[in-house]
């Protein structure tokens, strides 16, 4: 007796298809699964076997061997419950043997009911693309699943439903797909520029860095709003487009992090991680890789507060990321790649007190103190974030004298404005949406000067130690500052305010 379904197995975000096959053969009762299964899915035995009992079918009493092909795969999770189930039962007491195009992913309690898996979007959309059209899903999986377009969607309850659909060849109602509309952003907006005062240069950056991608580095002293702008930050971000959307809900419905309800992620994920966190849980890996901060901060913004207070290695760890936009994990026998295409926000102190340079209050730290802790952090990694500002601290009077700032929802329109001129530019070019995805040739191609404006980067060049990277980087930033003037040719005053966002590379602190 002899039956097979079809399931599929995720290796980081792709999706491999696996076949489940079921043999019984008269001999002593025994229950074996081989195709280098781990141990949730060894112990899958127990709950399949209590599930087919408890939802009415006898279990068969005969040598039971499951194999889940390809067999020098490893198969992890608990998506095989359900399949394996399905398999025993038809090849045991059905005329249907097989359910080609079809895929069961779900997991099994004792009573034969059905529980959600993590990472159900990314398997159907991989598996879409190997040809399979049905999806057999637990219930709880039905609206992440149905932002799938172009395939047949059947969310059970339990194992009796299943073998109820192939019965019937699946003649029965599919889940409709539901495009899921934008939340309304008011209802999110819990922060808002307007509240700050002061800090005008700050905010500036702020919004130059949001235009165009830009990593950014606040210095200053404490109590003067880094913190404080920073949670602002995300107000200002242009709407996820649906590409981005999925993207982003496909890393979080395989790290189990969608929130109940919203199957579908619309706001710009911000990331703040504690610095005590290790670099595996930064840059994501382990002994079943999972992706990390940087991927949980794909198409958002990661804010890492107190910058040299993290370990040398977490910070080092984040130099492979912000240049290739993406983190590769390698183990043995695979190597897996998740995405990692965000913005970084930091903010430190300018010295271990924090008050070196503030007017109001005295900093008694040494100059051999003050280096060590800038030292803390590596010049290669500094050299990977494109604007670096200065806070200046505010006295109380000023504070108190000033107006409230501009409101967030007029910086976001002009940063959304500044991102439809880069996507309009960069259409033909793969992987590059905003003016920080410039790679090599593609900086001389798209950043043209005028003449004034070569000889001013010139002369700033031979006053100033700037690297090779920080060139790249200065020229990418005056692109951003002429696409938010609505300027084709980047002129001196773009690279001039370009270069005034280089506050170490014309300090030399580090």
């Amino acid at each position: 007796m002899y039956a097979e379904v079809y399931s599929g197995v995720l290796a980081g975000l792709k999706a491999i298809p696996s076949q489940i096959e079921v043999n019984l053969i008269k001999a002593i009762p025994s229950f074996s699964i081989v195709g280098l299964p781990d141990s949730a899915v060894k112990e899958s035995k127990e709950r399949v076997q209590a599930a087919v009992r408890n939802s009415g079918y006898q279990f068969p009493p005969k040598k039971i061997t499951v194999n889940l092909a390809p067999a020098d795969l490893k198969k992890q999770g608990t998506y095989f419950d359900l399949p394996i189930a399905t398999a025993i039962v038809l090849a045991y007491q059905s005329k249907i043997k097989t359910c080609p195009n079809v895929a069961m992913i779900g997991e099994l309690s004792l009573d034969g009911q059905c529980r959600s898996v993590l990472g159900i979007l990314p398997l159907i959309i991989g598996l879409k693309e190997k040809g399979f059209n049905k999806f057999v899903i637990p219930f709880p999986n039905a609206e992440e699943a149905s932002l799938v377009e172009g395939v047949d969607i059947y969310p059970v309850e339990n194992l009796s439903q299943v073998l109820y659909l192939i019965e019937n060849k699946f003649n029965a109602p599919k889940y409709q797909y539901a495009l899921i509309k934008p939340q309304n952003e008011e209802e999110d907006l819990f922060y808002d520029f307007s509240e700050v005062r002061g800090q005008h240069f700050a905010r500036r950056a702020m919004e130059i860095s949001a235009a165009g991608g830009h990593n950014l580095l606040f210095m200053g002293p404490p109590g003067i709003g880094k913190s404080m702008l920073a949670k602002r930050f995300p107000t200002i971000l242009p709407e996820l487009t649906n590409e981005e959307a999925m993207e982003t809900t496909v890393i979080y419905s395989v790290s189990g992090l969608l929130p109940r309800g919203k199957p579908l992620i619309r706001k710009r994920p911000f990331r703040s991680p504690h610095h005590s966190i290790s670099d595996i849980a930064m840059v994501g890996g382990g002994s079943d890789p999972k992706p990390g901060e940087v991927s949980l901060a794909h198409n958002g913004v990661m804010f890492l507060d107190e910058l040299p207070e993290f370990s040398r290695k977490t910070l080092e760890s984040l130099r492979q990321p912000l240049e290739d936009k993406k983190v590769c994990i390698s183990r043995v026998k695979t190597s897996i790649c998740y995405p990692a295409n965000f913005t970084l926000l930091a903010a430190m102190n300018p010295c271990p007190c924090g008050f070196r340079g503030d007017r109001n209050h005295i900093c008694d730290c040494s100059e051999g103190e003050v280096k060590r802790y800038l030292k803390k952090i590596s010049g290669p990694l500094l050299d990977r974030i494109d604007i670096q500002v200065e806070l200046p601290a505010l006295s109380f009077e000023e504070i108190v004298g000033l107006r409230p700032g501009e409101a967030s929802k007029c910086i976001k329109r002009r940063v959304s404005e500044a991102q439809k001129f880069q996507i309009e530019r960069y259409r033909d070019q793969k992987g590059v949406y905003r003016n920080s995805d410039l790679q090599g040739q593609m900086v001389h191609k798209f950043v043209q000067l005028d003449s004034s404006a070569e000889e001013f980067l010139n002369n700033a060049i031979k006053r100033l130690t700037i690297t090779g990277r920080g060139y790249e980087k200065i020229v990418k930033i005056a692109r951003t500052v002429a696409d938010l003037d609505s300027c084709y040719i980047i002129k001196s005053s773009h690279i001039a305010e370009a270069i005034s966002y280089r506050f170490l590379d014309r300090n030399s602190m580090i």
